[in-house]
């Protein structure tokens, strides 16, 4: 997957978790949830954005910490929405899986630029 097909995979999810997040119920609880993961899933794409056009490979390796960061914390509100019975589990289940997967690439992406790094210097 090259970096035009992960910012517009990025930007799908944010825009995925915002139709999510607006179809909860109004709760106090839905509406302190919700607000943190439409905060971290668009800072998944934002972060991603920002490493693209990063100024070192140092600077670029430590956006790609903040987006996997992101991704897993995005993760982790899903399963708390999921837990608290707060979505039905066929809507949120794809969320879930695509947060995971997110948060696979972006780990094995940073990985993999620390090794590259390691090797040039």
């Amino acid at each position: 997957m090259n970096s035009k097909e992960l910012k517009a995979r990025t930007q799908k999810f944010a825009l995925d978790i915002i139709q999510f997040v607006e179809k909860l119920p109004s709760k106090k609880t839905s509406d302190v949830l919700g607000r943190q993961l439409m905060r971290s899933s668009c800072a998944v794409g934002a972060n991603y954005r920002a490493a693209c056009r990063a100024q070192s490979y140092s600077h670029f390796i430590s956006k790609l910490s903040i987006v996997e960061e992101e991704s897993d914390e995005s993760l982790f509100w899903l399963e708390m929405i999921s837990k608290a019975g707060l979505a039905n589990e066929n809507i949120i289940l794809p969320l879930i899986k695509e947060a995971d997967e997110l948060t696979a690439i972006f780990t094995a992406a940073r990985k993999t630029s620390r090794v590259n790094k390691n090797q040039k210097s």
